[in-house]
């Protein structure tokens, strides 16, 4: 019998060592290396499929492509950052700090899903009478919506072969394990060996699985990063779970587009689907405050409008302080050096705090102008017109560079009531005349100064 032996596993990677190190050798990450027992598998004659058959080399002209498919969850939000629906045999890894949320939606897109036909859902965290209070507050009341406690993979597989289920959930991949492993459940070598097994068995059965993940306090999924390349999709829930609203993020996507998001609000009986994200943003905006912009930000292929807030006041410390919530620290401190060397603005003895209200978080460029108009506003203390809409990006010698899809970032703002949006002058150039709206272009910082003030 193979002896048992002890390593250390990088979290980040997955690469083992024989003894701890402060810092992995192969990321060079600090403080990921992790003590695993591990039991030596029996080798294996040679490679074979996902259907136990010897895996062959084919000409790609051969291969018969898939089809897709697709069933809709019964949740518009969560179809859309999924690309239109949950594809059969796809593997969709969703993950978000506790309480915000995952369970809960799961249970709702399981509850629709079971009409196509049986629905599995695995708890290994709650027992089947908790699952069914939950149910009854979500007014779930679906017959062929089954619930197995139970964390030993094999039994799980063994009840997904009985039941035949058309999807399949597992809540959470943390708490199964397998007997063929000796390290307790959650360890790298467990999480690893239970995701592979169930991606080997969702893609021989064409079954349609979804796996929960816990995060870090780092916001990144526990155990090994090889986690989120096994499966085909990857969601984050964003938010907080004293906020109303969620934010449901792909950042891998096989069978759709990437970045894309679905907006919720958590209510007394589950979650909601925001279908108008952007008129929710902007609800309580102040007017003719201060500090106070809105702009279009652009995630996945939805536009959304969201309200930026600056206060700048003068600091009593040696060190003024730059705080953001919700945009890159480093790209507001450089916006910042930009307004101080290129518009003369002395905000080296000032606090900032910069906001991006409803919980959103900015990755794109395109917010640069808004961000700076809301620090020049609030620093002049001059309000900007609450029906302005403003995009763009702005580079070091304070240039307005173009943006994507200005044509929707504008039509958007038209629905919403906004009579006027500053654009860079080349995005100008290329929309067509839309009625209704004052479109201006703007080809650096000081074009920008002389229409809003």
């Amino acid at each position: 019998m193979a002896k048992a032996r002890t390593v250390f596993v990088c979290q980040d990677c997955g690469a083992q060592q024989a003894r701890w190190l402060g810092r992995c050798p192969d990321c060079a990450a600090w403080n990921t290396l992790v003590e695993e027992r591990q039991v030596p598998e029996p080798k294996s004659g040679a490679a074979r499929s996902a259907g136990g058959e010897r895996a062959r080399p084919e000409p790609i002209t051969a291969l018969t492509p898939a089809s897709e498919g697709r069933r809709t969850s019964g949740i518009g939000e969560l179809d859309r950052v999924l690309g239109g629906g949950i594809v059969p045999g796809s593997v969709v890894l969703i993950g978000g700090d506790p309480g915000i949320g995952k369970s809960t939606l799961v249970l709702q897109a399981l509850a629709h899903l079971s009409m196509h036909g049986c629905a599995l859902y695995v708890t290994g965290e709650e027992s089947p009478q908790q699952v069914k209070m939950r149910a009854d507050r979500l007014g779930i009341a679906a017959r062929d919506l089954l619930v197995l406690a139970e964390t030993q993979l094999d039994a799980i597989l063994e009840h997904a072969r009985a039941t035949a289920p058309a999807v399949l959930a597992v809540d959470s991949i943390q708490t199964v394990f397998s007997d063929q492993l000796g390290s307790a459940p959650g360890s790298i070598g467990q999480v690893r060996e239970s995701a592979a097994q169930l991606v080997q068995f969702a893609k021989r059965r064409e079954l349609a699985t979804i796996i929960v993940g816990h995060v870090t306090k780092e916001g990144a999924f526990a155990g090994p990063r090889v986690l989120e390349h096994m499966v085909d999709t990857v969601l984050y829930f964003e938010g907080d779970r004293g906020h109303a609203f969620r934010i449901l993020r792909a950042v891998k996507n096989r069978f759709g587009s990437t970045n894309e998001i679905g907006v919720f609000e958590m209510k007394e009986h589950g979650l909601e689907a925001v279908a108008n994200p952007s008129a929710l943003f902007l609800a309580e905006r102040p007017v003719d405050v201060p500090g106070s912009v809105v702009i279009a930000s652009l995630e996945g292929t939805r536009p959304i409008l969201v309200e930026l807030q600056a206060l700048v006041s003068p600091t009593a410390l040696g060190t003024p302080r730059r705080t953001t919530l919700g945009m890159d620290h480093n790209r507001v401190a450089l916006l910042v050096a930009i307004l101080e060397k290129k518009m003369g603005l002395q905000l080296h003895g000032h606090d900032i705090f910069l906001n991006v209200a409803g919980g959103v978080r900015l990755d794109e460029p395109a917010a640069d102008l808004g961000a700076l108009v809301a620090v020049a506003s609030s620093f002049l203390d001059k309000p900007v017109d609450p029906h302005t809409l403003i995009v763009g990006e702005v580079g070091l010698a304070g240039e307005v560079r173009a943006i994507s899809q200005a044509e929707a970032r504008v039509r958007e703002g038209s629905k919403l009531g906004f009579r006027r949006c500053l654009v860079p002058e080349t995005s100008r150039k290329q929309l067509p005349a839309l009625p209704g709206v004052e479109v201006r272009g703007v080809r650096t910082l000081e074009d920008a100064w002389e229409l809003l003030w």
